[in-house]
């Protein structure tokens, strides 16, 4: 972020390929002067491309203070209008980590279903177990980056075209107008927000680790018939892998199927040739020894036999 200047002065409108689009910072309590942030957007090219890329933009030099309210409000009120449908933020850590099973969380529990296999699925599968958050508003690291996904393309092209047309015409862009309702405060409101939010509510946070126990029972649970069902398959030979005890535990039972499947790849290594096995292949030269053998003494026979007729045999 750098002062304003006093005089309008020409911008640099493109870096390599990115669109420069200037911010405007009005006067704050803390820094009592007006700023300029300047972000970087272009079309979304990664390595790899989705279906979703061609109606995705990159941004560079996300302000550290942005939320997807704030980009919503940038491209909804200044750069054409367009319709975010995702923002995902570089490095966004989730402080609640939960854990993902066909389970009803707390939330949903009293709900009625609705209809429809689609809505079914969103409603059951779903992180359930999350730990209370502790910040009520993420930051993020300064020259941050984020890709902006739009609801199809003419939208991300229509907003990329006004950025370009905001920074030629010297369009002002405040930053953050009209949003400061919507978003969590900064300064000292986030910290003591902060300090509150440390001190869940007792019952709130048995809550979550019950969710979180009965979502990982039920991923055991599911997880043990799986592997029950694979031990119980027959290999290759049509042979089912007994074992001794009763292992019981998860890791004994992967530990089993693990065997079981390296015996699977071991027995697959041996196999020769039009898929036969050592033993096979011995029989098979064995055959081919005797037959070898059956061969010489049925042509010992045959020279014997005309040098009784023709007599001694000359060779050429």
């Amino acid at each position: 972020m750098v002062p304003m200047p006093a005089s309008k002065t020409s911008v640099t409108l493109t870096v390599n390929d990115f669109t420069v689009l200037p911010l405007h910072y009005p006067p704050l309590p803390s820094y009592p002067q007006a700023s300029t942030h300047y972000l970087y957007l272009r079309a979304n090219a990664p390595k790899v491309p989705t279906e979703d890329t061609p109606r995705e933009l990159f941004l560079v030099n996300v302000p550290v203070d942005a939320t997807e309210i704030h980009l919503r409000s940038l491209f909804a009120d200044y750069l054409g209008g367009g319709r975010v449908e995702s923002v995902a933020f570089e490095g966004t850590k989730r402080i609640g980590k939960g854990i993902t099973a066909p389970v009803v969380s707390a939330k949903s529990r009293g709900k009625k279903r609705k209809r429809g296999a689609e809505n079914e699925d969103v409603e059951t599968e779903q992180e359930v177990g999350k730990l209370p958050e502790v910040w009520d508003r993420e930051l993020h690291s300064s020259g941050g980056t984020a890709v902006v996904t739009f609801v199809d393309k003419p939208s991300a092209e229509l907003a990329l075209k006004e950025a370009r047309r905001a920074t030629k015409s010297g369009r002002q862009i405040v930053w953050g107008a009209g949003v400061e309702s919507k978003v969590a405060p900064l300064g000292s409101a986030r910290y003591s927000m902060h300090h509150a939010m440390r001190y869940p509510d007792p019952a709130a946070l048995q809550q979550s680790v019950d969710d979180f126990m009965t979502a990982f029972s039920a991923q055991e649970a599911a997880r043990a018939k799986e592997l029950s069902r694979v031990r119980s398959v027959p290999d290759a030979d049509g042979f089912v892998t007994v074992t001794r005890g009763a292992r019981t535990t998860t890791a004994a039972r992967e530990e089993d199927v693990e065997k079981k499947e390296e015996a699977v790849r071991k027995r697959e290594k041996k196999k020769v040739g039009e898929d036969f096995y050592r033993f096979q292949v011995r029989e098979k030269r064995k055959e081919e020894q005797l037959g070898l053998v059956r061969g010489f003494e049925e042509d010992q026979r045959r020279v014997e036999e005309m040098r009784r007729r023709r007599g001694k045999v000359r060779p050429e």
